[in-house]
């Protein structure tokens, strides 16, 4: 059993840059949206989806 753990500063870097991703996802995808291109805006909601399960993923590897 061990007793001490190490914690890096990886998971709050990396969750800062999924969100960021994330949110550029949906941004564009409401641009996108407003302005009629429904496959573009389909591609974004894929890159925000993407980034969130990024996130959670490198929040609980790290």
């Amino acid at each position: 059993m061990t007793t001490e753990s190490a914690s890096t500063d990886m998971s709050i870097g990396l969750s800062a840059v999924f969100v960021a991703l994330a949110l550029a996802g949906a941004l564009g995808m409401y641009i996108f949206a407003v302005g009629g291109d429904t496959v573009s805006s389909g591609w974004a909601f894929a890159v925000a989806m993407l980034g969130a399960a990024a996130v959670v993923t490198a929040v609980h590897v790290y």
